[in-house]
């Protein structure tokens, strides 16, 4: 070939994921119904298979089949409840005159857009009812939009999957139990402290938070129990965990604790 037909040959270029605009304009995709017998898929209609989308006069880009592919990947291997399915920072709606809400808000929506350059995690405290499970998986659909990979595991059901994993006849070992805790880019510990602290407890709660703070991995944590007692008779959330891992949690975690109303008491406000 001549260097001069050469010339002619448009190069390709990097372009910008799909616009709103161009999703509604993009022509829809066949889908698989479950209990279909399974056949080879037809290629896509905008990449013909090859996961990229040429874009005439400007070059190519990712293919939408394969972005969403990989957003839904992401969504199962995260793991939240269907409870949490709606929470977003679009969401959450600190309540009118709550400071504490709102910095948390700041706190979260700060470490969504900074990430990967985010040394520390977050720790919110609070009373029940305030928010931080909603912050919390508000978070890391915020991070697996940007691609990262994370998961979210309420304290206490992880609790009884380990213990479940010791019965002989279990299917699960406790390693496989924990490799997903261990190995998660971005991991949400929710209702730490909750359980009673036994031995195992604390030994357990040590092992896993442990792991993840010799990987430096970021964690977000949720708890009610707070670093000062406000009565007599609490029980702080030292207390819960114990002192080794309290001192690793300031290291891995910004503390920040959120003040409030429970807004579930919501749902028994009169009628008007």
């Amino acid at each position: 070939m001549s260097s001069d037909n050469a010339k002619k040959i448009p190069p390709l270029f990097a372009v910008p994921e799909r616009e709103p605009a161009e999703e509604s304009a993009a022509p829809p995709r066949q889908r698989r119904k479950r209990g279909e017998e399974q056949e080879v898929p037809p290629a896509c209609s905008l990449c013909f298979g090859t996961g990229y989308e040429v874009i005439p006069g400007k070059g190519a880009r990712r293919c939408e089949c394969r972005t969403e592919g990989t957003r839904n990947k992401l969504l199962d291997g995260a793991r939240i409840p269907r409870r949490y399915d709606p929470c977003s920072l679009q969401n959450y709606y600190p309540a009118q005159g709550n400071g504490s809400q709102l910095k948390a808000f700041n706190y979260a929506f700060r470490l969504v857009r900074e990430y990967p350059s985010v040394d520390r995690g977050l720790l919110l405290i609070g009373p029940v009812g305030v928010g931080k499970t909603h912050l919390s998986v508000a978070i890391i659909r915020g991070l697996m939009e940007k691609g990262v990979p994370c998961m979210f595991s309420e304290f206490g059901s992880l609790l009884k999957k380990i213990q479940d994993s010791y019965n002989p006849i279990s299917q699960n070992s406790e390693m496989r139990v924990l490799a997903p805790v261990y190995q998660a880019e971005v991991l949400v510990l929710d209702e730490l402290g909750a359980s009673k602290p036994t031995d195992w407890v604390r030994d357990t709660m040590m092992q896993i938070i442990g792991n993840r703070y010799n990987d430096k991995k970021l964690t977000i944590f949720t708890t009610n129990y707070l670093d000062a007692r406000r009565a007599p008779t609490d029980e702080t959330l030292e207390d819960r965990v114990g002192v080794r891992l309290r001192s690793r949690l300031y290291e891995m975690c910004k503390t920040v604790q959120i003040d409030g109303d429970d807004y579930r008491r919501r749902f028994d406000a009169p009628q008007i």
